[in-house]
């Protein structure tokens, strides 16, 4: 899969069929549209393409709702005047609005949308400027001549545009004039409930790991490549394989059963914590930290850096808590980890 940032490039697809969206997750939903997607483009003999965007729109919106806010209240406390040009709108002091939580990272997102055979991918930065772009120009600039639509496929709910003014009719009605087709998928559901990326955040916020499989379509993991860090975990008795999520806000925080990929020939068991380090860590950065139960002994003591991993997340032991000393924090390290063994051996796993 070819992944573009931005849509100036001369090495995109000379024509494609399109969906639009977040893919956040790649849920069940997601893939069913993506199939639909690669079917006809097959059909018309171009590349299947994705446009997603980069940080999520909401993260956007939320941000400048907060730098509004914040700038409202500093001037509440000067005593000189505001600063104009706000414009109707322009959310006031105390003014909330909530980014949602990150299921998957850019780099698994990417990753799933080439397991389902998408051709292409644009990653498109959501700024004030795309953000400000009115539906006809979205559609003029980004659809037609960025990257040449001659089908495009939407969910039914799907808005686009500045105040997202654009809808599926205005879309179709521009599919006409300009020369590409508009279809629209409806919602998936399984079991009668609609598969969305709200509901996986939603399994995962309450740490029910087999609802957020069943809507995924496979266990809830996060990769990455092991990077070095403090040490600390040797220091503990429990040494760590340490990867970055790159959002402040995940989905799945806490301690967690695991089952790590891409050490050895199979998967090894774990146990992981996934959040902010409390304990350890002020600077509230967000980090999967991940205990191999049994180490292979052909990778060394200093094996595991460098590796590129896939932990999938299978079961939650608890929330993520604050330790009065190192002493505590090691002696629940060790209970957790006797709790990932027990797991494993109760769903015939030795570890």
């Amino acid at each position: 899969m070819r992944v573009f940032r931005g849509f100036h490039h001369r090495d995109i697809a000379p024509a494609c069929a399109l969906t639009i969206g977040n893919f956040d997750g790649v849920h069940r939903g997601h893939q069913a549209m993506l199939a639909l997607l690669i079917n006809e483009a097959r059909h018309r003999g171009v590349a299947s393409c994705v446009m997603t965007f980069e940080p999520h729109p909401r993260d956007f919106f939320a941000q400048r709702a907060a730098d509004a806010a914040a700038t409202g209240a500093r001037a509440l406390r000067s005593p000189s005047p505001a600063p104009s040009g706000g414009g109707p709108g322009t959310p006031g002091p105390g003014a909330v609005m909530t980014a949602p939580t990150r299921i998957a990272t850019l780099r698994d997102k990417l990753s799933e949308l080439e397991r389902c055979g998408i051709d292409q991918t644009v990653v498109l930065r959501f700024d004030a400027r795309l953000a400000g772009l009115s539906p006809q120009t979205f559609i003029d600039q980004v659809l037609v001549d960025g990257v040449h639509a001659r089908y495009v496929l939407v969910g039914d709910d799907f808005r686009f545009g500045a105040k997202r003014a654009g809808d599926y009719a205005m879309l179709d009605a521009a599919g006409d004039a300009r020369g590409f087709d508009v279809a629209r998928m409806m919602s998936y559901e399984v079991h009668g409930a609609r598969v969305s990326s709200s509901a996986v955040r939603a399994a995962l916020a309450a740490g029910d790991m087999a609802h957020a499989a069943a809507l995924l379509g496979r266990p809830y993991a996060i990769s990455g490549r092991v990077q070095h860090g403090r040490k600390l975990g040797r220091e503990l008795g429990f040494r760590t394989l340490n990867l970055r999520f790159g959002h402040p806000r995940p989905a799945a925080m806490g301690i967690f059963v695991v089952r790590v990929f891409g050490l050895a020939e199979t998967a090894l068991p774990g146990v992981a914590s996934l959040g902010r380090r409390p304990t350890v860590d002020a600077s509230g950065r967000v980090l999967l930290e991940t205990h191999v139960l049994d180490w292979p002994a052909s990778l060394g003591a200093e094996g595991g850096y460098g590796r590129l991993i896939r932990v999938e997340l299978l079961a939650k032991l608890h929330d993520e808590r604050r330790y009065a000393s190192m002493a505590e924090l090691r002696a629940a390290i060790a209970d957790d980890t006797a709790q990932a063994r027990s797991w494993f051996l109760a769903h015939g796993e030795n570890a």
